[in-house]
């Protein structure tokens, strides 16, 4: 470790400090639920703390739809920027990296180092772009699978996750419910309702309308970032809330502006979604929007299984469902009914709703109230 670098872990006492990312490529082929298969597959992630000798400690994160394998730590001395859990995981935190083994990985189909559309897929040397496989929560789960069984983990001590990596956690322990001993999803549902898929149908239009799209063929340089942006824009919307926007914003104008009927930004929200917005264009590829936004429309375990009460009747874990009640894209209820079903089922669940008014990320927020949630039913 150089002098700068010394400098830095001293800084983050009591973090999980400088991070670099791993990438786990499996030479062998993936066959996805479509039927459809990839003659190999990277997963690019992250590990925090030590897996024991019997490889029993690990806990895996799963991420939302826009995230990725960064949750906690600093990848850089230049970007310090700390990963989007990074309040949860860690030294002495709920998520106790000086006790567990932390993995979280890009999900494949993604664009953070994982095998996605915009790869290159090996048998043309052009990249996969509409020709890649459509993407099940199943498949997220499977390849993350076999990373950790290259990690030689032999049990998940837990999973966890919030809104598409919720998702995950409920299939982890429908999929293999003898290596998952406990679960908890977040601000999730086990089918989208339709006026999520409708925004997810929105947000999928304004990419497919951009002309820079061109069926999916876009340079790596140049895509939709047009539709990206408005798909993202209008995203973003639906995992706030309207008591926290009040709050934030109101009708507050950005100083200096007040010009009537211009269509520039005047106002502090508009602002704040013009950022998001280019933030976001940035950092992720078009392509990927559109299969993970799929990904969850295809989401529904109660058709998959049978029943809510069928896909639950062979689990073996235990289970924390957290809702919050200003989440209006994936309601409380929706999150009650999960563990209604596992009741049923027989298994030891609870269900537990947060008034934090932050909507849909609210799982994503410091919250006392939900830290401790967190550790008092991983450390039970």
């Amino acid at each position: 470790m150089n002098p700068a670098e010394e400098d830095l872990s001293q800084a983050l006492d009591g973090e999980v400090g400088l991070v670099s990312p791993k990438d786990f490529r499996c030479p062998t082929p993936f066959e996805f639920a479509s039927g459809q298969s990839i003659p190999e597959f990277t997963l690019r992630y992250e590990t925090y703390g030590q897996l024991n000798d019997k490889g029993t400690n690990a806990i895996l994160v799963a991420h939302a739809l826009t995230g990725d394998h960064h949750c906690a730590g600093v990848q850089s001395l230049r970007d310090r920027k700390p990963g989007w859990w990074n309040s949860l995981i860690g030294p002495g935190k709920p998520i106790d990296t000086t006790r567990y083994f932390v993995v979280c990985a890009n999900c494949i189909g993604g664009c953070q180092g994982s095998t996605g559309p915009k790869s290159i897929d090996p048998r043309t040397g052009e990249p996969y772009n509409l020709t890649f496989p459509s993407i099940a929560i199943r498949d997220m789960v499977r390849s993350q699978k076999t990373l950790l069984d290259h990690l030689k983990v032999s049990e998940l001590y837990a999973v966890i996750g919030g809104s598409m990596g919720g998702m995950q956690v409920l299939q982890w322990a429908i999929e293999y419910p003898e290596f998952v001993k406990r679960i908890i999803p977040m601000a999730t549902t086990w089918r989208q309702n339709a006026q999520a898929m409708a925004f997810d149908e929105v947000g999928r239009q304004a990419i497919m309308q951009d002309p820079e799209w061109k069926a999916g063929n876009y340079d790596a340089d140049k895509g939709p970032n047009v539709g990206l942006a408005i798909a993202r824009m209008m995203a973003h919307i639906t995992y706030l809330s309207d008591r926290s926007m009040n709050r934030k914003f109101g009708r507050k104008r950005q100083e200096g502006k007040d010009k009537r009927n211009s269509f520039d930004i005047e106002f502090e929200v508009e602002s704040y979604l013009r950022y998001q917005a280019e933030s976001f264009i940035n950092r992720f590829d078009a392509n990927t929007y559109l299969y993970f936004t799929r990904a969850l429309g295809y989401f529904d375990l109660a058709s998959a299984y049978g029943s809510l009460d069928l896909a639950f009747q062979n689990l073996k874990c235990k289970a924390l469902s957290i809702a919050f009640t200003t989440d209006w894209l994936f309601p409380p209820e929706q999150n009650r009914e999960i563990v209604l079903a596992m009741l049923r089922q027989g298994i030891e669940a609870s269900y537990i709703q947060l008034d934090i008014d932050l909507g849909h990320d609210s799982f994503l927020v410091d919250s006392p109230e939900l830290f401790s949630l967190v550790r008092d039913f991983i450390a039970n």
